[in-house]
């Protein structure tokens, strides 16, 4: 698919490390120019444009605190003075929830809620006027398996993603007349820094083995479906939550 993107801008937020990094690098090996959206991670951020670069497109890194209405103007506003504005928004910014719903702080729960919802809220408004402009655009929301099935000791991160499913197929129908698909795709079991954060290598083990192919997936396997839906093949595709979790439903 390389080159398929050419001509193309991508923004995809949390885009420092895991799968957001790997989302970012894909869409660049595909073409597009990508800025790389980070919170703290600068030096891993321009890591990952470094990477981008690379592939022979453009790319830049914006620190950004999506939880903030005038960080993300702020973001928008640089961005399109380096890049252009964004015809493909990826949302993968994501914080833990992994906590017992009585034992959620409201400092957790509006760090949780903001970053995951008002983000996506914030990024897409942002976005909406020149796609809609343009009679087209590519929104992607990273969610979560947690999102549809729920995960005990995971309420908060559960109740955010599925805010995340339902944003993403009211959207949808929402925006369909401008030409702009609205997609989310729900990772199973990914290994990435938070999964090891959140579980021991015991836990881990035993995780695998209720998966049906048997192992964990990779950050990259979820860039790959990401990339699929900002192909042009994809643009009947919308208001779809797409699960890649190697056939695990909890």
């Amino acid at each position: 698919m390389n080159g398929s993107l050419e001509g193309q801008t991508a923004l995809v937020s949390g885009g420092s490390s895991g799968i957001g990094a790997a989302i970012a690098k894909q869409l660049a090996a595909a073409g597009a120019d990508v800025a790389v959206g980070y919170r703290r991670s600068r030096d891993t951020a321009r890591q990952v444009v470094k990477e981008c670069t690379l592939r022979g497109v453009r790319a830049e890194a914006f620190q950004s605190d999506v939880r903030y209405r005038t960080e993300i103007e702020a973001l928008f506003s640089r961005m399109s003075s380096e890049l252009g504005p964004p015809s493909i928004l990826v949302h993968s910014a994501g914080v833990e929830g992994d906590n017992l719903f009585q034992d959620i702080s409201e400092e957790e729960y509006d760090a949780l809620m903001d970053t995951h919802v008002r983000g996506g809220f914030y990024l897409i408004r942002q976005s909406l006027p020149d796609m809609i402009r343009n009679k087209s655009g590519r929104i992607i929301l990273i969610s979560s398996i947690w999102g549809e099935s729920g995960g005990s000791g995971e309420v908060l991160y559960s109740a955010a993603k599925g805010a995340l499913n339902g944003m993403t197929r009211a959207l949808a129908k929402e925006l369909a007349p401008s030409g702009i698909t609205v997609n989310a795709v729900a990772p199973g079991a990914i290994r990435t820094d938070m999964l090891t954060r959140q579980l021991s290598e015991e836990e881990r083990q035993v995780l695998t083995e209720r998966i049906p192919l048997g192992r964990l997936g990779n950050p990259e396997e979820v860039a790959s479906m990401v990339n699929y839906l900002c192909q042009p093949e994809a643009g009947y595709v919308t208001g779809q939550i797409l699960h890649v979790n190697g056939g695990w439903y909890p």
